[in-house]
Parts: C-alpha cells; structure tokens; sequence
C-alpha cells in the first residue's frame, strides 16, 4: 500500500494552510506589512506563496480570525495588528464601560511618556514631532477614523520610545479597541488636546518625565 496516498487529503491541505499562513504572518510581524496598510491583492499573494487561490484565502481567513487582519468589503483587506493578542484582548476589553478605558489608557499612556522621556533618541523626537503634526492638521478631517488614526499614530510612537517591546505589543494589541472609543472622546471640531500633545512631545524631547506624564493627564482629564 502506498504510505503517502493513505495520507488524507484535508490534512495535507491543512498543512499547507498553515505553512503560508505562517509566511503572510511573518510579514505583519516583521513590519513588511505595516499596521493599517491594506495587503497584496490575492493574485500577488499567489506569486508570493506559490499555492493556489483557495490555499490562500483561507490562509488570510485563519489571520482575521487570529486577528491580524480585516477584511473591508470594497475597499481590501487591511493589518489591524502586529500581535495575535488583539482578538483576545479586544473581547476581553469591549466588555468594559467607557469609564474603564479612560482609567487604563491614562495609567498606560502616563507611564509611557514618563519611559519615553528617558530613553527616547533624537530620531524620537524628530518622528514624536511629525506625528504631533499631522494629529494637529487631521483635525482638519471630518472623518473620526482619521482622527484617531492620527491621534493613536502620536501615542503608539510614545510608547515604542520606551524601548519596551513588551510595552509596545500590548499597546500595539488595545489599538482597535482604543479607536472605537475615541469618538466619545472628541470635543466636536475643537481639538481639545492639541496643547497638551504638544507639550507631551516637548517634555519628551526634553527628558522630563513628570512633566510628560503632566500632560497625559491633562489629555484625558477632560474626559473623566
């Protein structure tokens, strides 16, 4: 009897799922594909894994499901996260009141600032300032999803300052959730936070780390 053809066909297909799944998550781990940019269509994720079409879509399928990814329907599939603790974690934390949040964003963001400001290099600084920008001009935008992007961008960039890269995955895993709750958070048109984001990247730059944490209280202090 031939050993390999007893072998059952949906096992070795599972197999091979597995192993190009493995491949298209190397490539959000390693930031080739970057949080919130939209994946290769499916024709160049065929080239690049070499498998067929179906092999392929259900390889994406098992990382929305392990939630690395997000299918949005006409407009692709996007990274949402660089850390397979995001689907637990936004579970566990979308069953918290609005309340909650604020309290875990200050005590993580209070504590990120206050790192950063002690360890953040002059590329930092140079970046925490660009960042800082275009938070201030999405303002601009009367899109949420673009205010939070931008705004989340700001303080994600805070956090891998830290030179913590358990630090910076939690964070990088709480970012969905963080952006449904952001539209409470807005002051409308008004930018109730620019002065205090800007302060926040300042402290940084200037190594002060209580005045850092000063001013992540100040940012969410309207709100609770």
């Amino acid at each position: 009897m031939n050993r390999e053809a007893s072998v059952p066909e949906p096992l070795r297909r599972g197999g091979l799922i597995d192993l190009v799944a493995a491949r298209f998550r190397d490539e959000v781990v390693s930031g080739r594909w970057p949080v919130g940019s939209r994946i290769p269509v499916e024709a160049e994720l065929v080239t690049l894994s070499g498998a067929g079409r179906n092999t392929v879509r259900e390889a994406v399928q098992s990382l929305v499901h392990a939630g690395l990814l997000r299918r949005e329907q006409g407009r692709g599939t996007f990274v949402i996260s660089a850390s397979e603790l995001a689907g637990p974690l936004e579970r566990q934390l979308g069953g918290g009141t609005r309340q909650h949040y604020l309290e875990l964003r200050l005590a993580l963001d209070r504590t990120a600032a206050s790192l950063a400001a002690l360890r953040r290099t002059e590329a930092d600084v140079e970046l925490l300032r660009e960042l800082r920008d275009r938070r201030a001009a999405s303002w601009s935008s009367p899109d949420p999803r673009a205010r939070a992007g931008a705004d989340l961008a700001l303080h994600a960039a805070v956090v891998a300052a830290t030179r913590n890269p358990l630090y910076l995955d939690l964070y990088l895993s709480m970012l969905d959730v963080f952006a449904q709750h952001m539209r409470d958070e807005e002051g409308g048109d008004e930018d109730l936070g620019r002065e205090a984001h800007h302060e926040l990247v300042e402290a940084i730059a200037a190594q002060d780390p209580e005045r850092a944490a000063a001013q992540v209280t100040l940012i969410f202090g309207p709100f609770l």
